[in-house]
Order: structure tokens, then C-alpha cells, then sequence
């Protein structure tokens, strides 16, 4: 409390006043203010921390976080492990990002050590990722395209552009969605929209 209000602490058994130049970041998966109605924690100290609040959604709202966070825990297990998967398949990018994170960046981390640990290899492949159970949202009926040329013929990459235009609109620009929506990697679909000049 005293390095909250008067940014000063005394070391352990010390008897010299320290000044403390801190920023506290405090994270919390509890409802703090019905704790501290409860009792469960101290109101004072509620107050005092509580002066910019950010309300962080669950991993499975934020999906253009999961794959940074996937190679960044890949890279830490590597090195710990002596191990070196480098990369991860479009197909296992895919399984990842549809896989639902209900415990969040914690269930991430120990997925991608379980996967280090285990496997072998340079690249995570779907196989990998069996533990996971199910496909999350698969149908199990495919999905049948018809296409229909008209006789003058078509340009074939108008149509994937207007594809891909079409899907942006659909998800409001999220490219991850978007190219959820078209069945392929956020590279690939960053790739096509350089190749078009989609911005």
C-alpha cells in the first residue's frame, strides 16, 4: 500500500526510505468488485490498483493473437527441449484456429510443449494435433460447388478477386475469418490480396 500511495518502501529489515520509480500491471481472471463486496479482498487495495482497467477477451475472440502465440511458445519449447519445429502446415494452421482455447493461453502453451515434447520433426502437422479431439464448427456434410462459366467465358482471377473482396466484406475486414471463409491460410489470402492489390 505504501509503494501504491507514496511510491516509497523500506527493503527488509532495512531502515532507509527507498523511493520506488514502478508501474504495477495486476491481471485477475476473478470478478474484483464482487470480491471485494464479498470480503474477499481488500477494498483499499481494489481502489488503489484499479486505475486503468482493460478488459482482455478470451483467446478464442482474438484469433489473429493464437499463431504468433503458437511459434512464440514453439520457439521457447525448442530451445528447451533441444528440439526444432520451425514451422507450422496450413492444414494444422487451419485445425489451430478453429480449435475453441477455453483455457485460453494457458491451454495454448501446454499444447504446443505437449506437441515439442512428443513430437518429431520440423513442421507441426495436423497428426500433431489429435489430442485436441474434433474438429470445432466442421460439417459433416461438404460443402458441393457449382460453378457456372456463361458462354463468353470468364477471367479467372477477376472471379478470385471478387472472391476474396466478398469475403472481407462478409467478416468486416478480418482476414483471419476471411480467409476462413475462403478455405485458405492467412498468408495465403495476404499473398492473393498483394497479387490483386486489395488493401
Amino acid at each position: 500500500m505504501r509503494v501504491l500511495e507514496e511510491k516509497e518502501y523500506f527493503k527488509v529489515g532495512g531502515i532507509e526510505k527507498r523511493k520506488a520509480d514502478i508501474r504495477i500491471i495486476a491481471a485477475t481472471n476473478k470478478d474484483l468488485e464482487s470480491e471485494v463486496k464479498k470480503g474477499n479482498f481488500r477494498d483499499d487495495l481494489y481502489f488503489r490498483l484499479n486505475v486503468v482497467k482493460l478488459l482482455v477477451p478470451p483467446l478464442r475472440d482474438r484469433k489473429e493473437d493464437i499463431l504468433p502465440l503458437f511459434q512464440f511458445f514453439a520457439g521457447r519449447f525448442n530451445q528447451q527441449f533441444n528440439k526444432g519445429f520451425l514451422k507450422v502446415s496450413e492444414e494444422a494452421e487451419e485445425r489451430i484456429l478453429a480449435y475453441p482455447w477455453r483455457g485460453n493461453i494457458r491451454e495454448l502453451r501446454n499444447a504446443v510443449e505437449r506437441i515439442v515434447l512428443l513430437e518429431r520433426g520440423d513442421t507441426v502437422l495436423p497428426k500433431h494435433l489429435s489430442f485436441l479431439g474434433g474438429k470445432e464448427g466442421s460439417s459433416s456434410e461438404p460443402f458441393q460447388f457449382k460453378p457456372a462459366i456463361p458462354s463468353q467465358g470468364i477471367v479467372l482471377e477477376e472471379v478470385e478477386k471478387a472472391y476474396i473482396l466478398e469475403a472481407l466484406k462478409m467478416k468486416k475486414g478480418n482476414k483471419i475469418q476471411a480467409a476462413k471463409l475462403l478455405g485458405i491460410s492467412r498468408s495465403a489470402l495476404l499473398y492473393r490480396m498483394a497479387k490483386y492489390k486489395i488493401k
